[in-house]
């Protein structure tokens, strides 16, 4: 069953996900979406799209877990000292890849400066035509202009004897590219894997947790840790069992976004408060700033009580009205 679940990489007590296909199932299997952090080189928009890793809140980790969908993995101490042979073979194989990019660069550059070479000499090829076509239109004109006067003479203007082929080919309209520009403007992939499991020396076993409880014991996970934590896993649960997808929603004054259907299609529906007992006291001025701020947003605001002895939840749905 172990080999089966998905590993999720704790690291300072925070839940990473590394393989793009362990993403695509969380996603459409099993409705957990997570937050991307990271970075895709080349894209200047950062902000907008991110890439590997995916962190997961702490309650969609607990989820995986209790649901036998994944497993907790000890992840820095997966990695035991390599072997002198261990590490004396990746070495040989990061120089080999190192080699390869530079043959690839170098392969490319002189792609690319042989094609502007090749742009540049028809350019002034063009060029030089122009020119040559222009100097004989100017020398039939004064033909033109002196021929009533003396036709037999042998005085001409002294530009009309000028060679068009004496065009210098300096005339050329094309600016120059300079190595610096051919070389800024060369480019080539450069595959880093982002996965690094696949290392020879890299051991998840006796460092895998198939329950939330091995996990705290080992020091490696303490979430749920109190009564807010659990109420938040058991609300973040019933959702979850409902069908719905779940987000921070931090942005609208809530602890998650609710949506129907995958964030990428469908606007969250109501935004969700977590409520630690279905008796907390709730102040009247929160009751009005959750119903007007959902409101303005277009969603209902949800008040989602923990009964941490039934292990229920009870929603309370606040919107706002205007009475006339």
């Amino acid at each position: 069953m172990t080999q089966t679940r998905i590993p999720i990489h704790i690291a300072n007590k925070r839940a990473f996900v590394w393989d793009v296909e362990d993403l695509v199932k969380l996603r459409s299997q099993h409705h957990i979406c997570g937050i991307l952090v990271g970075t895709l080189p080349h894209l200047s928009q950062q902000n907008v799209f991110l890439g590997v890793p995916l962190v997961l809140m702490p309650e969609e980790a607990v989820l995986l877990v209790e649901k036998e969908i994944a497993v907790l993995v000890d992840d820095p101490n997966a990695y035991p000292e390599p072997t002198p042979t261990q590490l004396e073979k990746w070495m040989s194989e990061q120089e080999y890849i190192v080699q390869r990019h530079q043959a690839l660069f170098e392969g490319n550059l002189k792609g690319n400066k042989e094609t502007k070479a090749s742009e540049r000499a028809m350019s002034e090829e063009a060029v030089r035509k122009r020119k040559e076509r222009e100097l004989r239109r100017q020398q039939k004109a004064l033909e033109r202009q002196n021929s009533p006067l003396d036709l037999n003479s042998d005085e001409r203007p002294s530009s009309t004897t000028v060679s068009a082929s004496a065009a210098p080919a300096g005339a050329v309209a094309s600016l120059p590219v300079s190595a610096e520009n051919e070389e800024n403007n060369s480019s080539f992939n450069v595959i880093v894997p982002a996965v690094s499991s696949s290392m020879e020396w890299y051991s998840s076993n006796g460092r895998t947790f198939t329950s939330i409880e091995s996990a705290k014991e080992a020091g490696v996970w303490d979430y749920p840790s109190d009564l807010h934590d659990r109420a938040r896993c058991g609300v973040f649960r019933d959702l979850w069992e409902q069908g719905y997808f779940m987000g921070g929603g931090i942005r609208f004054g809530s602890d998650y976004l609710i949506y129907p259907g995958d964030p990428l299609r469908y606007h969250s529906h109501f935004a969700a408060t977590v409520i630690d007992s279905p008796i907390s006291e709730i102040r009247p001025m929160e009751i009005v700033a959750h119903g007007r701020l959902g409101t303005a947003t277009k969603k209902t605001h949800l008040l989602c009580g923990w009964d941490d002895e039934k292990k229920q939840v009870s929603y309370f749905s606040i919107e706002w009205a205007g009475f006339g």
